[in-house]
């Protein structure tokens, strides 16, 4: 509805010109009806002139309708309320706008103007660790931004920030040359899993042996001076992990560039020089500081963001602010040039961003316009309400959970084609029940407010009623069943004009051309639970529209605009769940 709603929002503001004596920079905006009786649009202006011009905004209201020429657009607008100017839009209008969205690959979704520069920063598991549920909300959450943004035209860098450097390396080097020495000439090989075990040992070990602390101490010494065999036992760490992680993130179907702290290494002495120049660094305790404006301890003393440590070492904080000053350098001076930036990580991070963002605009690194946006989420929790746990009380890990969902999908799949007294071959299960599988996990996280906690129920996830990714992929499926009955949804049916009558066909229509505006809210606000609650919708309009009325038995107008709006909605719905990073299916 975009369209039509900046032709009407400009006939509005002239209207507004001729009837009232104001400047032309007052406004009087334009929005989408609160309920589908007020038509499809409204406007309010009448009430906030009330004051200025000293009339009744009834008045005022009538005064802009009287100098409306929207004819070709909608019925007379009508005023209601205390003010309100309702819009309802033509239905030949409406089938105008629908046909020409039909095979459109963007569904009336303009680019963007201009196009930016998106760094988008999620997933980012640990090295040596594999990727448990708390790993999930950050790669679908950003997979999904990313995926969005590049839709709208931008050109987006997705960056995996991989835990692949610090002091935990000097345990783990220290004990993978004790337990397993042959592993670094390749002699033996080392999976994920005996690395996870590994860290558990080195852990344990660390915590207990003085003498092992001292020796795990000297392997980070000689990791950081690039000594040979330190480096190539750290190389091996990173190269099963990575093994591991792709074949999560390929499952996903979620594309990373990896760019480890490791990577920002070099740059850390560089970052301590600038804040130098900058006059922004403190001696605190042997440790160089900044301190923050507007953020205090419980003391009441402002908070510092430690840059370097007493020792002369770096923290996690150091590598972020040189990940940030490399991302928004210019190309020029080996920077990504970025215009946005876009952290997507758990909501305990927020006040670590708030400062690493503080001291790089203080830095004089962020350029005019750039925006830093960290897109905080909430836990992943049990049925409990409390942090997903396994029954022995450990960290889910992700490979686990998403294995459970596809075989519960395919439970749930080969029990309903009993219940149908349907067969099918082992390799349609198969795919059915891991594009459900995958798709319910992702859909049943994505469909929530980030900002939030949700409680993660494989049954309600699954379920074929509901919000949920089931439910939308049935809708789609319903669509392609109707050529398996012998109606062409391709642009052969496309006729020379649509002709919207019955109220479900109105609905319908309305739905699918709401479409570019859900888009543009989700790229400001990056909610993607918004595309969600859009699709749900769209999807329970379509089956009502599909229980109530015949489309293959319909008279030859009304069949041929009906076969259109099923085609447009297997598109929406489609292009939908592929900017959530699902995949739809032909039958289930």
């Amino acid at each position: 509805m975009l369209k039509l709603r900046n032709a009407l929002q400009h006939r509005l503001l002239e209207a507004r010109a001729r009837a009232l004596p104001l400047p032309d920079a007052v406004d009087f905006p334009l929005a989408p009806a609160t309920k589908p009786e007020f038509g499809d649009f409204q406007a309010n202006g009448a009430m906030g002139l009330a004051k200025v011009l000293g009339r009744p905004p009834r008045q005022i209201a009538q005064a802009v309708v009287d100098h409306l020429h929207v004819d070709d657009i909608c019925h007379p607008p009508q005023v209601a309320g205390p003010g309100f100017i309702n819009f309802t839009i033509r239905p030949e209008v409406l089938a105008a706008e629908v046909q020409e969205r039909l095979d459109q690959p963007r569904l009336g979704v303009p680019m963007a103007q201009p196009r930016q520069r998106v760094v988008v920063d999620f997933s980012s598991p640990n090295i040596a660790k594999e990727m448990h549920v708390g790993h999930l909300r950050s790669t679908i959450i950003g997979d999904c931004i990313a995926r969005l943004l590049s839709f709208r035209g931008h050109r987006v860098l997705r960056l995996n920030h991989l835990g692949d450097w610090g002091t935990q390396f000097g345990m783990l080097i220290a004990h993978l040359k004790h337990v397993a020495p042959r592993s670094l000439s390749g002699e033996e090989h080392v999976d994920l899993g005996d690395l996870v075990a590994f860290y558990r040992q080195a852990k344990g070990r660390f915590d207990e042996d003085e003498d092992f602390q001292e020796r795990s101490r000297r392997e980070v010494v000689k990791l950081q001076a690039g000594e040979p065999e330190s480096l190539r036992a750290w190389g091996l760490l990173c190269r099963q992990s990575r093994q591991a992680f792709q074949t999560i993130y390929d499952r996903l179907d979620v594309q990373l560039v990896e760019r480890g702290e490791s990577f920002y290494n070099q740059a850390l002495p560089g970052v301590v020089e600038d804040l130098e120049q900058a006059r922004l660094l403190v001696v605190d305790d042997g440790a160089r500081c900044v301190f923050l404006e507007g953020m205090r301890g419980k003391d009441g003393q402002p908070l510092p963001l430690i840059v370097q440590k007493r020792d002369g070492g770096y923290n996690y904080a150091t590598t972020d602010l040189a990940a940030i000053r490399q991302r928004l350098a210019s190309p020029e001076a080996g920077g990504e040039g970025a215009d946005r930036v876009v952290y997507v990580t758990d909501a305990g991070q927020f006040s670590h961003f708030a400062a690493v963002f503080q001291v790089a605009q203080r830095a004089g690194w962020v350029p005019t316009g750039c925006r830093l946006q960290h897109v905080p989420f909430g836990l992943v929790q049990g049925a409990d309400g409390k942090k997903l746990k396994t029954r022995s009380g450990a960290t889910v890990r992700l490979r686990d959970l998403l294995d459970e969902a596809v075989e519960r999908a395919r439970r749930d799949l080969v029990e309903r084609m009993a219940q149908e007294q349907r067969q099918a071959e082992e390799d349609f299960i198969g795919q059915v029940a891991e594009t459900v599988g995958i798709a319910a996990v992702k859909y049943a996280d994505l469909s929530q407010n980030r900002t939030t906690n949700y409680q993660f129920s494989f049954d309600r996830m699954l379920s074929l009623q509901g919000n949920t990714a089931p439910y939308l992929l049935y809708a789609y499926v319903r669509i392609q069943g109707i050529a398996r009955q012998g109606g062409s949804l391709g642009a052969e049916e496309k006729p020379v004009a649509l002709c919207l009558q019955a109220p479900q066909e109105l609905s319908l229509a309305r739905q699918l051309l709401n479409f570019d505006e859900v888009i543009l809210e989700v790229e400001q606000d990056l909610l993607p639970n918004r595309l969600c609650a859009y699709l749900f919708g769209l999807s329970q309009t379509f089956n009502r529209f599909y229980d109530q009325l015949p489309v293959l038995k319909a008279p030859d107008q009304s069949r041929a605009t009906r076969l259109a709006l099923c085609r447009l909605s297997a598109q929406t719905i489609g292009l939908g769940l592929a900017l959530l990073g699902i995949r739809t299916l032909d039958r289930m």
